[in-house]
């Protein structure tokens, strides 16, 4: 392991009621909890307690079936607004897509949200894989991957434009293969320049669009071995292209489920799982797997003809980083039962730790140190006591073990995260 001198880049990932499906039996919750301000602020503070650099917001623009998992039903660039004005720290990471959505009403919406917020904005670069969402914005389908990740680069690059306009004197000009504009904007620069920006794919496409641009970059790594090929093929990439070193920041999901023994934090863990159909999982894995997961013998292993056949991304959409990564977890689980799987399965999209606040605070200084990651995107079971319990808890060990700040010492959220002046 070496030696670091920069201090953990810590993001919470605020799922409605929490990242358990079942999050939302627990505690005083009713149909309008996830609409009322207060819900999310609680969340906010808990952070900001914890010495957080920001709370982050995924977005699915499109309906879908509530039933086991309720989803966010608040747009995020709204809820940045919201919690910003309600805590003093925090920065607020919202995504918006590059497909559904205009490069200039983009730009100017977040430069302005940023303004108002003090410069604690981030923006979640991402493309929309999900094919739900076509038809609420009156298409027939998402166009392929390779399509959507060059659009997603001109996006960008548009952006940064009309952000660099509001810098000057106002005028910008773009002329691309997407987009073509010219205008005038009254938005200023923020306080931190521009929104941070944040990228969350894993793929080949994704990789150079998070090497050319991001700042930070929400991974998904299930093993430390791969973690740490990744951080360094990323941060090569990064370098090649001239990037300022130690950007960008790459944060790994890291799903908790906190208990003050391993029996406890267990119990806790079976007692959300308990609640959930095991059609979720199932559904979960052969999202994955590119496979329907409940044709399989739950109590045999993963036939290796499912996990070796090719996989065309178009015909099942899911993150290819995320898919690859679960390959190469299921390697070492080849002998275990789809039962078992599951069990281990239960991160939904990120590495699960239950255990104890020294256990967990281990295994992230490991993780830090070993550069397989500069911090991590947390998933907490429910909201607000899991996420208390992160701050008054596991924070103060990280604070001990010298690899997470004891306050916040600057007012915008690149400065909090170490990302250096816009542009």
């Amino acid at each position: 392991m070496t030696d670091r001198t920069d201090h953990l880049t810590l993001n919470v990932n605020l799922q409605a009621f929490g990242q358990r499906p079942a999050a939302w039996q627990f505690g005083d919750h009713d149909a309008d909890t996830l609409i009322r301000p207060e819900h999310w602020i609680a969340s906010a503070k808990a952070a900001e307690r914890g010495l957080l650099d920001a709370v982050f917001f995924a977005d699915q623009p499109a309906l879908h079936n509530p039933d086991p998992r309720p989803g966010a039903q608040l747009e995020p660039i709204a809820l940045a607004a919201l919690l910003t004005a309600a805590t003093e720290h925090v920065g607020v990471i919202a995504s918006a897509s590059t497909t559904y959505n205009d490069p200039v009403e983009l730009a100017e919406r977040l430069l302005g949200t940023d303004v108002v917020t003090g410069g604690r904005l981030g923006w979640n670069i991402v493309t929309t894989y999900n094919p739900a969402v076509s038809g609420n914005f009156g298409v027939d389908a998402n166009p392929d991957r390779a399509t959507r990740y060059e659009r997603a680069g001109e996006f960008v690059d548009a952006v940064k434009t009309v952000w660099a306009g509001a810098a000057g004197d106002g005028g910008f000009r773009f002329d691309g293969e997407h987009f073509r504009f010219e205008g005038v904007t009254a938005v200023p620069p923020s306080a931190q320049g521009t929104p941070v920006l944040f990228q969350a794919g894993g793929s080949a496409q994704g990789r150079d669009l998070a090497a050319r641009h991001a700042e930070g970059v929400f991974a998904v790594e299930l093993t430390l071995p791969r973690a740490i090929e990744n951080y360094a093929d990323l941060t090569r990439r990064a370098a090649a292209l001239g990037r300022r070193p130690g950007l960008p920041r790459i944060t790994p999901g890291l799903s908790l489920v906190i208990g003050s023994t391993v029996e406890e934090a267990r119990r806790r863990f079976d007692d959300f799982e308990s609640r959930v159909p095991d059609s979720y999982a199932l559904g979960s894995l052969s999202n994955v797997i590119a496979h329907d997961a409940r044709t399989l013998d739950l109590d045999a292993p993963i036939p290796a003809d499912i996990l070796d056949k090719p996989w065309n991304p178009d015909e099942h959409p899911t993150s290819a980083g995320y898919r690859l990564t679960f390959l190469d977890w299921i390697q070492e689980r080849r002998q275990q039962t789809v039962r078992e799987i599951l069990r281990d399965f239960g991160g939904y999209g990120a590495r699960i730790v239950i255990g104890t606040p020294e256990q967990i605070a281990d295994d992230m200084e490991l993780w830090f140190r070993s550069r397989a990651a500069d911090g991590f995107n947390l998933m907490i079971d429910h909201f607000p006591d899991g996420l208390v319990a992160f701050a008054d808890e596991v924070a103060p060990l990280l604070q001990r073990k010298g690899i997470h700040k004891r306050e916040y010492d600057h007012t915008t959220l690149r400065e909090v995260i170490g990302a250096g002046t816009a542009g």
